[in-house]
């Protein structure tokens, strides 16, 4: 006999089915008993009256592995309408230590560093298991949505020679005895496969040696990261990234429908134009003083309260950041080099996607470099690339979790992460 899911019971009402999954909790009644199985689709619940079978169900502990054999029958105020009656429970495994939480309440009350300790365990929990399949929504969304338009995925290598690229801080490591480091991004890999496909994106792992403690920063996260040539200038990279998030929020619609319901959620409508700001007149409407040079946290807030006040949208484009504030690639914006040709998505009032216009002549590149006061060796080898010819390209970059945290409402973004790596976390 072949095992259904959960979800598959109301096409079986009659048929003996075999099922198999975790006990998610016993309700140990006087005269009858039942068992909740939980598998990867949702639950099921099983009616015990006989005193044998009453008996394994008892011994049980939660989160032991069983198989139930038994029929299905409709009963209105059962889970999904349907319930399994006159069931055989075979256990597939030793019986289980319980978690330091209760699974099968409505929701998980361990203090967050708690769940993380025992992540292996509290992601079992629908509330965590849900943001992970959102995420999963989303990034299928990416995929399919890059993929219609022409683009190629790529993986790029993940040590890399030198610490260059961001600014940020890198993790060292020793590859055979000559120092590598953790990739900052793909950022110069990216663009150099733009001289292959024109058009590519990646989903892959980054890394950040920041001291940041926040509830937003992770030292290891996902990036979603595109690179598309041939571009008039940052627009045409800002209306492919409005596309991308279309399709990433609609495939969690349609892919993720169950996970939202359990979070009690809805997702954003993308607008087909997302408002945006030059970055001067983001400052006024943030009240910050005219010469700051970046938007902190509260300035972000601020604007994204104002787009959903004035433009009743989630999103909001912060163009024309300071060139000094940018990575020496940025192409400068032509009518006010002072300023760049590149932008930020926020997402409900917190930065989300960095991307821009890049640089695309040699020898520009050796002049950003000079006036930074940077040598050019340690990056030889990637702007070697831009001497044999490339296109007016630019690219963006979209934090996973980051994302997956704001269309939830997450409070941490490690609520959202499976296995959070940060300032003090390594295990599990």
């Amino acid at each position: 006999m072949q095992r259904i899911l959960s979800t598959q019971l109301p096409a079986h009402v009659g048929a003996t089915v075999r099922l198999a999954g975790w006990v998610h909790r016993r309700r140990l009644l006087k005269s009858v008993a039942f068992l909740i199985l939980r598998d990867a689709a949702g639950l099921a619940q099983v009616v015990v009256a006989t005193p044998a079978v009453r008996e394994q169900v008892e011994a049980l502990t939660e989160e032991t592995v069983v198989e139930v054999v038994g029929t299905v029958v409709a009963n209105p105020t059962a889970p999904a309408g349907v319930e399994v009656v006159e069931p055989t429970v075979r256990p597939l495994g030793p019986p289980a230590v319980p978690p330091p939480f209760d699974l099968y309440r409505p929701a998980l009350t361990a203090t967050l560093p708690t769940q993380l300790d025992h992540a292996a365990t509290a992601l079992r929990h629908p509330s965590r298991s849900a943001a992970l399949r959102i995420s999963a929504a989303a990034v299928s969304g990416f995929r399919a949505t890059l993929d219609e338009q022409g683009f190629v995925e790529v993986h790029t290598p993940k040590v890399v020679a030198s610490s260059t690229e961001s600014g940020a801080n890198v993790f060292a490591l020793d590859w055979f005895g000559r120092p590598a480091y953790l990739a900052q991004s793909p950022q110069f890999y990216k663009q150099l496969m733009v001289g292959v496909f024109e058009r590519v994106y990646e989903v892959g792992p980054v890394f950040r040696a920041e001291p940041h403690d926040t509830v937003r920063h992770l030292a290891q996260y996902t990036s979603l990261d595109v690179e598309l040539g041939f571009v008039t200038d940052h627009r045409d990279v800002m209306a492919v990234l409005r596309g991308t998030l279309a399709g990433m929020v609609a495939t969690v619609a349609e892919r993720a429908g169950g996970a939202l319901a359990t979070l009690g959620v809805t997702v954003p409508e993308v607008p087909v134009e997302i408002p945006a700001v030059h970055f001067t007149d983001a400052l006024k409407i943030a009240g910050a003083p005219a010469d700051e040079p970046d938007l902190a946290p509260a300035h972000e807030r601020a604007l994204g309260e104002w787009a959903l006040r004035e433009h009743d949208s989630d999103f909001l484009f912060v163009t024309g950041y300071p060139m000094a504030k940018r990575p020496f690639y940025t192409h400068p914006d032509p009518a006010r080099p002072a300023y760049s040709n590149g932008f930020d998505l926020l997402f409900r009032g917190v930065e989300l996607v960095t991307g821009g216009q890049r640089l695309h002549r040699h020898a520009d590149y050796l002049a950003a470099l000079a006036a930074r006061g940077e040598p050019v060796e340690p990056y030889a080898g990637y702007v070697d690339a831009f001497r044999h010819g490339m296109p007016p390209h630019g690219g963006f970059a979209i934090g996973l979790e980051r994302f997956v945290a704001r269309l939830t409402g997450a409070a941490n973004v490690r609520e959202v992460t499976a296995f959070p790596r940060d300032l003090h976390r390594l295990t599990p």
